[in-house]
């Protein structure tokens, strides 16, 4: 599998789909990878399309080396953008991003200014350290995360997920909700309304607080943090199909 290798010495893995642009360009959640539901329906999308498509995994994500352990909001959002400048330094894109990728997303938009020409953000997590995180800890966990720098937290998802007292502490220093959002590019929000991982109503404050006018929620009764039933990912591709 192709790789760029990170200025830490971590071999980044990704996969590339030549084709029309922008590119779609795939930010995965937090412990995820680039096979994940979503990213192989936006791919067969884009083979089915001609269109161009980059999918990455993070450092201790997939297929990419490094220690999931060691990572941060700010040292993935580098990833990502190494992936991009390495991969695609100068087509324009269209990024999407899941979770925590979402919250990547945001980040990296504001980076890249006019070559991110739209945002996909699927049950986006932006300032979900401190939003969410934080203020779930129990006595006994602050302690924990004091005295060994990580903790590891149930998930209805996978087996419990780690999460350390470096990630939490960065995750402070890339907050997006207290203030503006300077992109004026067309967003589109997908949220689940029974979601157990990100509440819904975190979407509603993201959309209040992005600049862009052209900026459309879709809220699905029914649906869970994923988003991955069939006409689910339908409802996906046919977003990303009208943006393009």
């Amino acid at each position: 599998m192709p790789h760029v290798t990170s200025a830490q010495g971590v071999a980044l893995a990704y996969e590339y789909q030549p084709g029309d642009g922008p590119v779609l360009v795939f930010c995965p959640g937090y412990g995820s990878d680039m096979t994940g539901s979503k990213a192989l329906a936006l791919l067969e999308f884009a083979r089915a399309n001609g269109r161009a498509m980059l999918r990455f995994d993070y450092a201790g994500h997939g297929a990419s080396g490094g220690a999931f352990v060691e990572g941060t909001i700010g040292s993935w959002r580098d990833d990502a953008r190494l992936v991009i400048e390495q991969v695609i330094p100068e087509q324009e894109i269209v990024l999407i991003g899941s979770s925590m990728g979402g919250w990547i997303s945001l980040l990296l938009a504001r980076e890249l200014g006019e070559r991110a020409k739209a945002l996909v953000l699927i049950a986006p997590a932006p300032d979900f350290t401190e939003r969410l995180v934080r203020p779930s800890l129990s006595e006994e966990q602050k302690a924990t995360l004091a005295k060994d720098g990580v903790i590891y937290r149930h998930s209805n998802y996978g087996p419990p997920q780690p999460f350390s007292l470096k990630f939490l502490e960065d995750g402070a220093a890339h907050l997006l909700l207290d203030g503006p959002i300077a992109y004026g590019g067309p967003v589109r929000i997908l949220h689940g309304m029974q979601d157990d991982a990100v509440p819904w109503r975190l979407s509603e404050k993201l959309l209040a607080r992005l600049e862009s006018q052209d900026v459309e929620l879709i809220f699905i009764k029914d649906g869970d943090h994923r988003l991955a039933r069939d006409h689910e990912l339908a409802l996906l591709t046919r977003i990303v199909a009208a943006l393009l």
